[in-house]
């Protein structure tokens, strides 16, 4: 049986940085993973360029049962102490919006500045677990190439995000074993898909982007909303699917800058013989312009013959527009995991199990899941260094 002191299982982007953290308190570290390759959600996220934190990284943009547990963590490793790292790897970013970071180049330089920092760790991909267990002296991880103990085991395996990058349930498993408790799981950070009725206006307008506003639930965004065959996606919907409860309707203002009424109504007296479609494709895209009157019945019709009370109902479809989704893509798309291992029995300092000395949770796994933007690396950053810390 192979004897280390740390075994981290889960080579993504917490898995990676704990053990850099780790080695340096001068500790034998083997990290395992069944993928082939390390750091697969790192590759294919930001679009290949890897949002890989915020700068208004804080516990007020992260969702949890307990929305303070992150504070700890995020106070003791900060966006701007992973921007030094990236800086001193020589790798250039820059910032897009709202805080958000993205390498100029791919986003396998943060994979590769991952792996020089754990340097003296021992790597072990395509390489499964399959049972867990404690034999008072520490952890055995069994697996189909023998068994590894450990004194100290940390799981940073993620959530059920992306199963076709190799993402599993395993996490909640052990933490099951182990007896902690589970917050219910379900697809975050993911597109909304709709019923038939909404449908028939979505997927004529495919592939459409218009600037949305949604608050709901305690969440305000305004960003981009796209039109899918399926529903509903874009920045501004992934945002607020987070936050969004199987049976909830959604209240969007496809147009935050204008008042949509009122400038039909200004627009009446200054230009009546303008159709209600081209005066609505002001504050909207055209193809969604003629849609909203195509529906409304108002396909032909002119701003000068329209009374108040239509122009009135026009503005509340654009600035009120209110909708009910069915449900979402699932963990199929979904960025993040919502829910997962309670914080209640993980101590918020150092990530350990408070019932189970020893056994660590981080990462995605954690009922810990931050907003759109880099916000969920940042946290794997942090709750990564305060295990390896540890």
């Amino acid at each position: 049986m192979e004897q280390v002191d740390l075994l981290i299982m889960g080579a993504g982007a917490a898995g990676l940085f704990c053990a850099g953290s780790a080695l340096r308190q001068g500790r034998r570290v083997m990290v395992i993973d069944h993928a082939r390759d390390p750091g697969e959600k790192i590759r294919i996220s930001g679009g290949g360029r890897c949002n890989f934190t915020n700068l208004a990284s804080a516990p007020d943009r992260f969702l949890s049962r307990n929305p303070r547990f992150a504070a700890s963590a995020l106070a003791r490793f900060t966006a701007s102490d992973f921007v030094s790292l990236v800086d001193r790897a020589g790798i250039a970013w820059h910032e897009k919006t709202q805080g958000q970071l993205f390498c100029d180049g791919k986003a396998t330089q943060i994979t590769r500045m991952l792996l020089d920092r754990m340097r003296g760790a021992d790597l072990r991909m395509q390489l499964r677990p399959q049972a867990v267990t404690h034999d008072g002296n520490g952890f055995v991880v069994n697996t189909e190439q023998g068994a590894i103990h450990a004194a100290q085991l940390v799981v940073a395996t993620g959530g059920k995000s992306i199963p076709k990058i190799g993402a599993t349930g395993i996490a909640y498993d052990i933490a099951t074993r182990f007896g902690l408790r589970l917050v219910d799981t379900r697809a975050g950070l993911v597109p909304l898909t709709f019923a038939e009725q909404e449908l028939a206006l979505c997927r004529p307008l495919a592939g459409v982007s218009v600037e949305a506003r949604i608050s709901h639930r305690g969440g305000q965004f305004r960003d981009a909303l796209l039109f899918t065959h399926r529903g509903l996606s874009g920045p501004v919907i992934l945002q607020i699917s987070s936050f969004w409860q199987p049976g909830d309707s959604l209240q969007i203002d496809l147009a935050p800058d204008h008042d949509v009424a009122a400038d039909l109504k200004a627009a009446r007296s200054g230009a009546g013989r303008a159709s209600v479609s081209s005066v609505l494709g002001r504050s909207l895209p055209t193809r969604l312009a003629a849609a909203i009157c195509e529906e409304m019945g108002l396909a032909q019709a002119r701003v000068a013959d329209q009374p108040n009370t239509r122009l009135d109902a026009i503005g509340a479809r654009v600035n009120r527009w209110q909708v009910r989704p069915v449900g979402t893509e699932g963990y199929r798309t979904a960025e993040v995991t919502l829910g997962g291992i309670d914080t209640r029995d993980l101590d918020a300092r150092t990530m350990q199990a408070r019932k189970v000395p020893g056994l660590f949770f981080i990462g995605e796994c954690v009922d810990v899941t931050g907003w759109l933007g880099g916000y969920n690396f940042q946290w794997a950053w942090a709750s990564a260094d305060a295990a390896g810390r540890a």
